[in-house]
């Protein structure tokens, strides 16, 4: 049945703003979720707005959440940036008993009716909505024929005065009128709503649930946690069902970490975080058909920090310290279709950025979302006249985009996937030889090896760099910018090593490379080429504590340290002696990928398991897809192979490859995320996690492959472990964290999971896809994701077994910070039909 033939009857109607008459002089902030203790930014402009730290008179209320914990760390918090802890009181408003105090405070469901509450909140210069469940804010603040409270009242009252009002989560999802309780994308295509809380009748996925908001943002329909769980298209579903005032209002996605700052006075609203905003203009779509899914014709737009919309107008500002990409377009690629776990910059925003906006070889891009059985939506995002992308850096050198009017259109579709024995049968092995393995005799130094994006402000990696230096006071430092087009990368990081307590006249850029940089005029390439069999630069080498690869190129480190025989040039076998002897060496993306003897310099993962490898490389290119390449690295890490950028660039398909051709069977081998690094102990034979995200390890010791059809593998072990986590290399065991408990036997989920099907599928990233969906979950012992090019691909299938843990703890806040160990992963090659 067509998915536009599923709507369900209907009988919520826009409420009216209570506040739609007058004249609102107060702001809003209005976060997705997941709010980190240290996201300043957003702390900031909500104590500035609450009359600043020395005025603000705060109230939190505690209604959604089922502990009081939450409020209690959202004082402690704001206590942190300055504000009075005395002007800070938690609400005794709630409906329900909590479940970390002994006091009853379902008692509480009669405050909003008190004098005493009452006056307190006419007090407040600002109130606070923690998150939780969203309907228990509503249920606790409208009485039982869905009117205004009192507390609610003058909580309008203070608003409309100037007051600043803010939430997290369900504390965000009450804002509008509108309010999306539940339910998620593929519910949302599926044309599927309801207005009454009941279980789902499918549990792969869940029709979208609308109930009655506050209404204390009078602009359009507001949604959170928007890119972790992957909520476009719930919310442009329910755009163009509810938003009455489609041409007039948009709607507003807004990611974790991140919030939608409103200033009403001025009508305008501003990003701030770590995240960004999704702007859904669904002013344009066209009625559902019978051949035609409500959701068509949809523009959308991606918003970053410092990017601003005029609510009245529509108009978006874009930070001015970007660039327009549109006839500038960095990349020139084809961008395959994202289909699942394996595409690059497989999470929407990333997708669009570098596949469609920033790319001028292509003007659509398609992604897919379905269920277990296949039934769903293929999704065209196109480029128009309107679109436009803004490139510029954020936090040190990572990219940072935004993009205005990019053309959605979503198409009811059906996917057949069959096991095909012949879909690889032109996969072409490695040519590469490994070389002779040198005995290096003990290492005292250590390694700091970081998956690119490193982040001016991850303070972990920095001080792990600088502490295996001996400390910031000596040390000495250099930096190799042979990978990188420009100094400018080594220069900044230069400048961070300095931010971080080293002294600038300790840290040196090395003069080995093989580019001429424009920075100076002087360098004759020829010349810092020769420097790699000079004396002088081989002294100097010996002299350093610490070396530094910038990113890049990967293969411009190699040709600028060995010589043209493959032998070690002079300053290589420097680096190598200073290493030996205690010298702390590391590198981001290519300093990540020359650190083992196997280095992948170039390839994607579906493109590697379908076509092999490839005896040439065509530049950085090569880098976002084809078949694999590669290349001799230079052998520092000694106990497998390193893949960077894991996570943002989905490389578990050629690390898997590679490892199968050219690892050995006793090793692992580890794909390090962006913005974090590997830290490798030698003298303990260990590794650590530090930074902002993970690391994937893949064992092969145990994997099964058949002869007769190609890239077929069947258990494969997955773990992927975080900050603070360590493995035994000679052992291979791992060590978690101790903040982290056992999710075996006391898993949270309990639900069915659709497949992992493309830029729509919710908790996108391989280590959050399976923390969620499979690990933190008793209802899937198994969970696929699919991807495919031109009719041909693999189904990837993640089991538990008895071998299988999970580990759940807090991070920065409350945010969920998991660690897998000992997933399986068995790949089939398939042919997929399309109709």
């Amino acid at each position: 049945m067509l998915a536009a033939a599923c709507l369900l009857a209907s009988s919520f109607s826009m409420p009216a703003s209570a506040g739609s008459k007058e004249e609102i002089k107060g702001s809003l902030v209005i976060a997705g979720g997941s709010l980190g203790s240290s996201n300043q930014a957003v702390y900031e402009s909500f104590i500035d707005r609450a009359g600043g730290k020395e005025n603000a008179r705060i109230g939190i209320i505690p209604a959604a959440s089922g502990k009081l914990k939450s409020s209690n760390e959202f004082k402690a918090d704001l206590v942190k940036y300055g504000v009075r802890a005395e002007n800070v009181d938690i609400l005794p408003i709630s409906n329900h008993d909590f479940s970390d105090t002994d006091f009853d405070e379902s008692k509480w469901k009669n405050n909003v009716s008190e004098k005493e509450i009452i006056n307190q909140i006419e007090d407040l210069s600002a109130v606070w909505f923690v998150g939780g469940d969203q309907l228990k804010i509503t249920d606790t603040l409208f009485d039982e024929k869905g009117k205004n409270t009192k507390a609610l009242d003058a909580i309008w009252d203070i608003y409309r005065d100037g007051a600043v009002l803010g939430g997290t989560s369900a504390g965000a999802a009450i804002m509008s009128d509108v309010m999306i309780t539940g339910g998620d994308s593929l519910g949302g295509l599926k044309g599927e709503f309801t207005e009454v809380d009941k279980a789902p009748a499918n549990k792969e996925y869940a029709p979208v649930y609308i109930e009655k908001g506050l209404g204390f943002f009078q602009y359009g329909i507001v949604d959170q946690h928007f890119d972790e769980r992957a909520r476009l298209g719930r919310l442009a579903a329910a755009a163009v069902k509810y938003e009455k005032q489609k041409e007039k209002f948009h709607s507003y996605g807004i990611d974790e970490d991140t919030a939608l700052i409103v200033d009403n006075k001025a009508k305008t609203a501003e990003i701030a975080g770590r995240g960004g905003v999704t702007v859904v203009d669904a002013g344009k779509a066209k009625p559902a058909s019978k051949k035609l899914h409500p959701v068509n014709n949809v523009s959308i737009s991606f918003l970053s920090p410092g990017d601003k919309i005029d609510l009245k107008t529509k108009a978006i500002s874009v930070n001015p310290d970007k660039d327009e990409t549109k006839g500038y377009e960095y990349y020139s690629f084809k961008p395959l279709e994202a289909t699942g776990i394996l595409t690059s910059y497989g999470r929407l925003k990333p997708y669009l950025s570098y596949s469609l906006i920033d790319n001028s070889s292509t003007k659509s891009v398609k992604s897919y979302l379905y269920d277990s059985k296949g039934k769903g939506f293929a999704l065209t995002f196109s480029k128009t006249d309107e679109t436009n992308g803004y490139w510029g850096y954020q936090d040190g050198q990572k990219d940072d985009y935004s993009i205005t009017n990019v053309k959605m259109d979503v198409t009811p579709v059906s996917i057949k996937f069959k096991k095909d024995d012949k879909a690889f049968k032109n996969y072409k092995p490695s040519n590469f030889e490994i070389p002779e393995e040198t005995d290096r005799g003990d290492i005292k130094g250590n390694l700091v090896i970081a998956g690119g994006a490193l982040g001016s402000t991850n303070e972990a990696v920095y001080k792990a760099f600088i502490d295996l230096a001996e400390g910031k006071t000596d040390a000495k430092f250099g930096i190799v910018p042979a990978a990188s087009g420009s100094l400018n990368s080594s220069k900044a990081f230069k400048k961070d090593l300095v931010k971080y307590g080293v002294k600038e006249e300790n840290i040196q850029i090395l003069p080995i490379s093989t580019t001429n940089y424009k920075e100076t005029p002087e360098n004759d390439a020829a010349e810092w080429e020769k420097n790699k069999n000079s004396e002088e630069a081989a002294a100097s080498i010996k002299e350093l504590d610490a070396i530094w690869f910038v990113g890049g190129d990967q293969t411009k480190i190699t040709k600028a340290l060995f010589n043209s025989d493959q032998s070690e040039s002079k300053a290589l076998t420097a680096i190598w002696d200073i290493y030996k002897n205690g010298a702390v060496l590391g590198g981001t993306s290519a300093g990540a990928a020359i650190m083992s003897d196997v280095m992948l310099a170039g390839g994607g993962s579906l493109d590697t398991l379908a076509k092999g490898f490839t005896d040439t490389y065509d530049g950085m290119q090569q880098q976002e897809g084809g078949s694999g390449y590669l290349e001799r690295g230079l052998g520092f890490f000694q106990y497998g192979i390193i893949d960077q950028h894991f996570d943002n660039k989905a490389r578990l398909g050629r690390l898997i490859a590679t490892a199968y051709e050219k690892g050995e069977n006793n090793q692992l081998s580890y794909g390090i995320d962006e913005d974090t690094a590997m830290v490798v102990n030698n003298a303990e034979k260990k590794i650590e996690v530090v930074g902002r995200a993970g690391v994937t390890v893949v064992d092969l010791s145990k994997v099964k492959t058949n002869p007769k059809t190609q890239s077929e593998y069947k258990n494969i072990l997955l773990s992927t472990i975080a900050a603070g986590d360590s493995v035994d290399l000679q052992t291979k065991q791992f060590d978690i964290s101790e903040h982290k408990v056992s999710t075996v036997g006391y898993e949270y989920g309990d639900y069915k999971a659709s497949p992992h099907s493309g830029v729509l599928t919710a908790h996108g990233t391989l280590s959050k896809f399976l923390s969620y969906n499979l690990i933190d979950n008793s209802g899937e012992k198994e969970v696929k994701s699919y991807a495919f090019d031109q009719g041909k691909g693999v189904e990837l299938t993640f089991r538990k077994t008895k071998e299988t843990d999970g580990f759940w703890g807090y991070k920065d806040g409350g945010k969920d910070d998991y660690s897998v160990v000992n997933a399986v992963l068995d790949i089939t090659p398939v042919s997929v039909k399309v109709k």
